[in-house]
């Protein structure tokens, strides 16, 4: 790719800063452009961005764009992938389904509805835990409310090993395996659903980005 900053969406060119040969000196509401833009091809003319979101997609985007500085101002670990929380509705799917555009010339991670994972176990049984225990980058979607899984009689909570396999890669591979998820279930809830374990690696895998408890739900 000659210049990251710049994308083209049909026969509009979008620029999201300056690049100066080697880095690209991102510009937030240039991107905001974009998203929004992008957003709209994808999601349909309905969709924007709301003014309450930013604080949000600043940190968002400060992460997805590798900006250690601000990362570091924020306390966001670059290394760690992103556990986005929040009440239904409030767009954090969309959100982290827009956010891999931004950085094309990067790695991206592929979305997986939680619940496709936990019937994949019904009718695969642990291959399938072991399928997500690889080196890909994954967003699983809706994470705490996917059905518990049951294949021969054997009951597992599905997520819960996954995301323990996740964690054994993310500590034994040089290059971090990057794993993020949405969830509309708080620590308490989490921990709960997945027990005192699961909860402690997810600290470890994800960074905590929560929506505000009151953000309303924009499909209404």
């Amino acid at each position: 790719m000659d210049n990251p900053s710049k994308i083209i969406e049909g026969s509009v060119e979008y620029s999201l800063g300056e690049f100066d040969g080697k880095h690209v000196l991102y510009d937030f509401p240039k991107i905001l452009t974009y998203l929004d833009a992008k957003g709209k091809i994808l999601f349909g003319k309905k969709f924007r961005i709301y003014d309450e979101d930013k604080p949000i997609l600043l940190r968002l985007c400060y992460y997805i764009i590798r900006d250690k500085e601000n990362c570091e101002k924020y306390e966001i670990d670059i290394d760690k992938g992103i556990l986005l929380s929040g009440p239904v509705g409030c767009g954090k799917t969309s959100l982290m389904k827009l956010l891999r555009y931004i950085v094309p010339h990067h790695r991206p991670y592929e979305m997986i509805p939680c619940r496709n994972v936990a019937f994949g176990f019904n009718h695969l049984g642990f291959k399938t835990v072991e399928d997500y225990g690889n080196i890909k980058f994954y967003c699983f979607d809706d994470l705490g409310v996917e059905p518990a899984g049951r294949f021969y009689g054997k009951d597992l909570n599905v997520m819960g090993e996954v995301l323990l396999s996740r964690y054994e890669l993310y500590l034994n591979t040089k290059r971090k395996i990057k794993t993020h998820a949405t969830t509309n279930l708080n620590a308490e809830e989490l921990e709960e659903r997945y027990g005192n374990r699961v909860r402690s690696r997810m600290r470890e895998l994800f960074n905590l980005i929560a929506f505000d408890k009151g953000a309303g739900d924009k499909r209404k």
